[in-house]
């Protein structure tokens, strides 16, 4: 990529030598109830400090120059040496309520800190980190109660020599925003704890996992349904047992239908052995019967699922080969067959379609439009979002802002994760185990994955119409524990996920159970 800053500093020189003197607090001249010069257009390229903006600290790291998001302009923060600076802007007059800031931002990543603020405006001050994002420009929000009649935008960096953020097109408008569901799969947990699991919390006392998660603010379970797995795990007694924990945490739950005795996936979506040689009619009523019968058990003991996923990352269809994409009538055909089933148990209950598409605008288009053709029925789209599989955040948030408009559903992250370290505790090789396999910007340690979950959540959050609900952690509790394996056949297969864990090696919940409490 062009580096979008050196051009500029070599035609600077003389301006950044005299911009120390331009470091003074934002006067009551500058104030005015509604942002000025939000998207830098004011004065092209190379203004010290952008019209209707103040700046503070290392203000030679401050400056506009052209490749804007929108218009031609942008804020660009960099320095060749390390440096600390804050573009701010003061509003007054302002009528208390909820507002929010809206921008458009890219980063190179490295700095100590990255951010965009709103403070000052009678509450706690409000923060969005910089997701790294080096071409793609992502669209990020801030938003903040106004109780005092006026508020400071502020735009932050903590850098290294070399680290550079964009900025453009800012907005501040009324309105709020946020995510409803902060959430994980803990399908793994009954067996982990059968096979002798231990959680901890931070300070290193042994306790229920559950109530450590929801101490750290998650307040959604995802639990996944197999129809008669090999090791007894998984199946509807399991999901019953473990459903009344999560409810008794006063947490939600999403069952998540497999269709399948064993994993179910873009690469595989094999019938029960139960249902084999069933014709196509005898599967709409299998799934209905399945969905309806483990719904209902759930509902009788007082745990009534919140939302359900028919199919699992059904990218291909489910039930192959007669619910694959390729025969789409009866794939429609058993995906209303479920949503009847879930209706039928509790019409409050949200119905889910889920694909492992998370950065595939086309795909998630072709796969969805076809549905809606074909007449599913269906309350909202899971996308799983892997980014060391599923395209860059800025195809991330493309994709998942259009399927929330084009369908006029709201949309949540069904399934993401990410390493803190990259070695393995067990004997069994980690899937994602080499630097070269990570996301850049987003190291293997706890405060990479702790950054990768905010900046996902900054992302879902960013829906517009309020469309983003949230994120579900995939199997946070699934620690190496000898008999856990990936494979419920073999009693002795390996974890293959144990280094993207909500817990260390150690048993303890990691400090990144902090994203939890994203907005």
């Amino acid at each position: 990529m062009f580096h979008p800053r050196r051009t500029l500093r070599t035609l600077l020189p003389p301006l950044a030598a005299g911009l120390a003197l331009t470091a003074l607090p934002a006067t009551s001249a500058h104030a005015a109830s509604t942002l000025t010069n939000g998207g830098f257009e004011a004065d092209g390229a190379g203004a010290a400090t952008p019209g209707g903006w103040s700046e503070y600290g290392d203000t030679g790291a401050s400056f506009t120059e052209s490749g804007g998001h929108g218009g031609s302009y942008r804020l660009s923060h960099w320095a060749s040496t390390a440096y600390k600076v804050e573009t701010y802007q003061y509003l007054s007059g302002l009528t208390n309520g909820a507002y929010k800031l809206t921008a458009w931002v890219r980063s190179g990543g490295g700095q100590k800190s990255a951010y965009i603020a709103l403070k000052n405006c009678g509450g706690a001050e409000q923060r969005t980190d910089l997701p790294v994002s080096a071409s793609g420009w992502i669209r990020i929000v801030v938003p903040v109660n106004v109780t005092s009649n006026q508020c400071t935008i502020s735009v932050n960096s903590d850098a290294n020599a070399g680290n550079w953020i964009n900025v453009d097109d800012l907005t501040f408008t009324s309105g709020r925003s946020g995510t409803s569901i902060k959430g994980a799969d803990i399908s793994s947990l009954a067996k982990n704890e059968a096979k002798g699991g231990v959680y901890r919390n931070g300070s290193g006392t042994a306790g229920d996992p559950l109530a450590i998660l929801k101490s750290s603010g998650m307040n959604y379970a995802r639990l996944k349904v197999w129809v008669n797995p090999a090791d007894g795990y998984n199946d509807k007694a399991r999901v019953l047992a473990t459903a009344k924990r999560v409810k008794a945490q006063g947490m939600k739950l999403l069952v998540d239908f497999h269709y399948s005795d064993f994993w179910a996936d873009p690469g595989r979506q094999d019938k029960p052995a139960a249902w084999a040689g069933h014709s196509y009619s005898q599967l709409k009523t299998d799934v209905y019967n399945h969905t309806y019968d483990v719904l209902n058990a759930l509902k009788a003991q007082g745990t009534t699922a919140d939302m359900v996923q028919v199919g699992n990352e059904i990218n291909g269809g489910m039930l192959w080969n007669e619910g694959s994409t390729s025969h789409w009538t009866q794939l429609a055909g058993l995906l209303n067959s479920g949503y009847d089933a879930v209706k039928a148990v509790n019409s409050g209950t949200t119905v889910a379609l889920h694909l492992a598409k998370g950065g595939d605008l086309a795909g998630t288009r072709r796969w969805f439009d076809s549905a809606r053709s074909g007449g599913v029925r269906f309350d909202a789209i899971g996308l799983s979002y892997y980014g060391y599989w599923h395209g860059t955040l800025a195809d991330f948030q493309t994709t998942l802002d259009d399927a929330a408009s084009r369908y006029g559903k709201p949309v949540f992250v069904a399934e993401t994760a990410y390493p803190f370290r990259l070695d393995s505790e067990d004997a069994h090789e980690d899937i994602i185990d080499t630097s070269a396999e990570l996301v850049s910007g987003y190291p293997a340690s706890v405060a990479g994955q702790t950054r990768w979950m905010n900046d996902v959540a900054s992302i879902v959050e960013a829906v517009p119409n309020g469309r983003g609900l949230g994120i579900f952690y995939w199997e946070a509790t699934w620690t190496a524990v000898n008999g856990n394996g990936w494979d419920p056949t073999d009693p002795s297969s390996g974890n293959a996920w144990e280094n993207q864990a909500l817990f260390g090696y150690d048993d303890r919940a990691l400090s990144s159970t902090s994203w939890f409490r994203h907005r």
